[in-house]
C-alpha cells in the first residue's frame, strides 16, 4: 500500500539535458517521474550549456503528469552551478550523487533555500533524492538517509559504487547484501528505497531486466530508474503497490 506522503516514483526515466528529441518526447513514455540528466548523460564541454537548457526542458517534460527532477553533477563547484540552472517551479526535485555524508546534503540544502527564496517558491519545494555510489557513503548511508526533511528516496548506484569497490564481477546479484543495507536505511528513514539489481545501462533484455525488477519488488523495493522508454512498462507493472 502507497504511503500517501510519499511520492508514487515506479518509473524514473533519465533524459539528457542537451537532447531536444528526447525531452520533447518524455512526457509520452507513463514514467512517473522523468529526470533531467545534467551528469553521466552530458559530455564535460557540454555543462554549460546543458545548464541553460534545464529551465524549458522541465517546461516541456512537465506536460503530462511525472514528476520533474534534475540530476546534478559533483564535486561541489558543479554541484552549486546545477543548483542554481535547476529551481524552478516545474522541477519537483534533485539527484544527488555520489553523496558522502549528510554535512554534504545540509550544506547543498542551505543553497537550495536561498535560490527558493529567491524565486518565490515555498520553502521545501524541491526535494531530494540521493545517490550512493561510494564506500563512504555507504559507511555513511543510515545518517545520510535521515539527513534532511526535503529527502524523499535513497538508491545504490550501482556501476560507480562497484567501481569505487574495485568489483571485478558487479553483477547484480553480488551486490544484493550492499542493496538491502540501502533499503534498510530507506525504511528506517521513512523515504523511498529505488533499485534493483542488475545494470541501468543494460536495455537490450527486457525479460532479464523485469526479473531484475521483480526481485527488488520482493526485497521490498518502491521503484526503479531507466534510460529507454520500453523499461518504463515494465517497471510500473513491477512496483505498483498492492491495495
Amino acid at each position: 500500500m502507497q504511503d500517501k506522503d510519499k511520492p508514487l516514483w515506479r518509473s524514473m526515466l533519465y533524459v539528457p539535458a542537451t537532447s531536444e528529441k528526447f525531452i520533447e518526447k518524455a512526457h509520452e513514455r507513463g514514467a512517473d517521474a522523468i529526470k533531467i540528466d545534467l551528469e553521466d548523460a552530458v559530455a564535460p564541454k557540454e555543462k554549460d550549456t546543458a545548464r541553460k537548457l534545464v529551465k524549458d526542458a522541465a517546461q516541456l517534460v512537465s506536460r503530462g503528469s511525472a514528476d520533474v527532477l534534475v540530476r546534478i553533477n559533483r564535486p561541489l563547484r558543479m554541484a552549486v552551478a546545477d543548483i542554481e540552472a535547476s529551481i524552478w517551479p516545474e522541477v519537483c526535485g534533485l539527484v544527488l550523487p555520489k553523496v558522502d555524508s549528510a554535512d554534504q546534503i545540509n550544506f547543498l540544502c542551505e543553497i537550495i533555500t536561498e535560490l527558493e527564496e529567491e524565486r518565490g517558491l515555498d520553502i521545501g519545494h524541491t526535494k531530494l533524492m540521493v545517490l550512493i555510489e561510494t564506500p563512504r557513503g555507504y559507511s555513511n548511508v543510515r545518517s545520510i538517509a535521515s539527513s534532511s526533511k526535503r529527502l524523499s528516496a535513497i538508491a545504490l548506484g550501482q556501476e560507480d559504487f562497484s567501481a569505487e569497490m574495485g568489483m571485478l564481477e558487479p553483477e547484480g546479484m553480488s551486490l544484493l547484501s550492499y542493496y538491502q543495507t540501502v533499503q534498510v536505511a530507506a525504511r528506517e528513514a521513512g523515504i523511498l528505497p529505488i533499485g534493483y539489481p542488475g545494470s541501468i545501462a543494460e536495455f537490450t533484455d527486457l525479460e532479464l531486466f523485469r526479473s531484475n525488477a521483480m526481485v527488488a519488488r520482493s526485497l521490498g523495493f518502491d521503484g526503479g530508474a531507466c534510460i529507454h522508454p520500453k523499461q518504463v512498462p515494465i517497471l510500473n507493472e513491477a512496483f505498483t503497490p498492492t491495495e
